[in-house]
C-alpha cells in the first residue's frame, strides 16, 4: 500500500493520461498505476505484469463509477528483456491495449514507481524513463 506524501488532490479529470490498472496474478488481484505514453499503449512497471490487465482511463476517484471510464483489457503485455524480479532493476513494461503511477515533473513523466511502502521515508524508488525512451520507441514501431 502506498500514500502519498504532502501531496493535494488533482482537478478532476486534468491528468488524462493517468491509467489506472487491475490485475489478476492466478486468484490474486493488485493494482498498478500508470500513464499512456500513445493512443493505445501504457507505460508502468514490470512488476506489475499478470495473467490478466484491465487499464482503466478516465476516472478521477477510481472507487466510484463515472460515466468518464473506460476499461480496456490488455492484449499485449512487453516486459522490458533485462527486468529482474529479484533486484527490480529495469523495472519497466509497455501494455498494448485493444483500442505502473508516474512521477511528473512540470508537466513530464520522469519515473515509474517501482518500489518502496508506506512506512518508508520518501522518496520512494522509481525507474528513469527517459533511460528507455529508445526501447519505448522501438517496442510500439514493432507492433
Amino acid at each position: 500500500m502506498c500514500e502519498i506524501i504532502g501531496g493535494r488532490e488533482a482537478k478532476p479529470h486534468s491528468r488524462r493520461y493517468m491509467a489506472y490498472l487491475e490485475i489478476q496474478v492466478g486468484q490474486v488481484k493488485k493494482k498498478c498505476g500508470g500513464f499512456l505514453v500513445k493512443t493505445n499503449f501504457v507505460l508502468t512497471a514490470a512488476h506489475c505484469n499478470g495473467d490478466k490487465i484491465i487499464v482503466k482511463l478516465g476516472a478521477h476517484n477510481i472507487s466510484e463509477q463515472e460515466r468518464s471510464q473506460q476499461k480496456i483489457p490488455v492484449r499485449r503485455r512487453i516486459p522490458h528483456p533485462q527486468y529482474d524480479k529479484k533486484t527490480l532493476n529495469n523495472d519497466i513494461m509497455l501494455l498494448q491495449g485493444d483500442s505502473g503511477g508516474p512521477l511528473v515533473c512540470e508537466g513530464v513523466a520522469q519515473g515509474i514507481a517501482s518500489y518502496g511502502s508506506r512506512w518508508d521515508p520518501p522518496p520512494g524508488v522509481y525507474t528513469r524513463v527517459s533511460t528507455f525512451i529508445p526501447w519505448i520507441q522501438e517496442m510500439m514501431k514493432r507492433l
